[in-house]
């Protein structure tokens, strides 16, 4: 198997059959391991008044809460324009639109409409599902389609309230995606062809995207639909194992986090999170869990894995806890309701009310290091942030802006050495 991004091995890792990611490459949702962290360095540790330099603004993106994926120097999103919905390319140089290709018709919602999941970048080609369930494969330069399903006219899978919300997991061959149809939960679709590889369960989707992990050598998925956590092998779709106490039976939308042999689910509306520890008995696997808390109850946010805590977006406020036990260490209003990811020792927050903040990643206290807001359309910003290539990309509907936080004379090799693995970051539970 061959690894997109960093050196993790298979316990965070997003393995692909393309090229491993560059430095300057984000090419998936939350990073190149899914994990929302970056190793970047010589990054600002204090914005300025303002924040950081606006380097360009893009409009175009449409409408919709798709992240963005960077990668070869082109910038991925989805949106809706007028009756339709695309993938669109911009380049990062200066946020001129590349390419736009249609790949359905347009979803429309009461909570804003537009697509939700962000593409998939692999080698030569972008991944995209829609939120009515057309997922494509395009020549990443040219937006030439290679294939094109829709995962409920092709493949039985059924819609959910506010729309497929999943960006899907490229895994050597195999696309990972939820359809959530009697039958086909989840699937594993071959990437050059979009044909079924197998299908498994009968559960409606969540709003969740899938990740993968390892147990005792052998690959597998975890998948959080619509009333459940599972995982199942990455070989055939067999279950290995259920959990359902993180469920909160409106919209699980948090990804999974996985570290060594412990998944760790949360959602809101009230519920909460549990940490599982996964052992393998043969070929059973045993899920035990090891603390609930509702200490950390991510809606639309998933949390950060860093230095032994998670760091996340409880309700409305901002919390640390410790991993392995889930203790409390701090919780703060900070910039509102929103999104994150970590780089350069910092966190980087985005309020669902157009807030920006910088906050150290420490266990010790809330530190904010700065703070802006963006002029905001009329809903709310739910496209979680990229730090990628010395820069902080934002999409609010529309509008992609692209921020310089690059330390001032300070080079990536001068800087401090900071951790550079993923694997690094995370060891010391404790």
């Amino acid at each position: 198997m061959r690894v997109l991004g960093l050196t993790v091995g298979l316990t965070m890792g997003c393995l692909a059959g393309g090229r491993a990611a560059a430095s300057d490459d984000w090419p998936q949702w939350r990073g190149p391991d899914r994990t929302g962290v970056s190793t970047e360095t010589g990054l600002l540790d204090r914005w300025p008044e303002g924040g950081p330099p606006l380097v360009w603004t893009a409009t175009g993106a449409g409408e919709g809460y798709s992240s963005l994926a960077v990668a070869d120097g082109r910038l991925f999103t989805m949106g809706n324009r007028d009756d339709s919905e695309y993938v669109i390319c911009f380049d990062v140089r200066d946020g001129h639109e590349t390419w736009a290709r249609r790949t359905g018709r347009a979803y429309a919602n009461g909570r804003g409409n537009g697509p939700r999941g962000t593409p998939t970048v692999d080698g030569k080609f972008v991944y995209a599902e829609g939120a009515n369930g057309d997922l494509v494969c395009l020549d990443a330069a040219t937006g030439e389609a290679k294939w094109h399903v829709n995962l409920i006219r092709d493949l039985g899978g059924k819609n959910i309230g506010w729309g497929l919300s999943e960006s899907v997991l490229i895994v050597d061959d195999k696309l990972i995606c939820t359809p959530g149809g009697r039958g086909v939960s989840v699937a594993a679709l071959d990437k050059h062809t979009g044909k079924p590889i197998w299908k498994s369960g009968n559960d409606p989707a969540g709003y969740s995207s899938p990740m993968l992990g390892q147990l005792d050598g052998k690959p597998y998925v975890v998948v959080f639909t619509q009333s459940t956590a599972r995982g199942v092998s990455l070989d055939d779709g067999e279950e290995l194992w259920q959990y359902d106490r993180a469920n909160n039976g409106t919209a699980n939308v948090a990804t999974p986090i996985i570290h060594d042999n412990h998944v760790f689910l949360s959602s809101d509306y009230g519920t909460g999170a549990g940490l599982l520890e996964l052992t393998a008995d043969g070929d059973r696997v045993h899920a035990k869990e090891v603390y609930f808390t509702r200490d950390m109850r991510n809606h639309h946010c998933t949390s950060v894995l860093v230095d032994g805590h998670l760091y996340g977006f409880s309700g409305q406020t901002l919390n640390c806890i410790v991993f392995a036990t889930g203790k409390l260490k701090w919780n703060k209003r900070s910039v509102g309701k929103g999104s994150l990811v970590y780089a350069d020792g910092h966190l980087y927050c985005f309020s669902e009310k157009g807030v920006v903040g910088l906050v150290e990643a420490t266990p010790q206290a809330y530190r904010e290091k700065g703070r802006f807001e963006l002029a905001r359309s009329e809903w709310e910003s739910w496209a979680h942030p990229v730090v990628v290539g010395g820069r902080l990309y934002l999409r609010d509907q529309d509008k992609i802006r692209a921020y310089d936080v690059t330390a001032e004379k300070v080079s990536r090799i001068d800087s401090p050495v900071r951790p550079r693995t993923y694997e690094q970051l995370v060891k010391g539970f404790r």
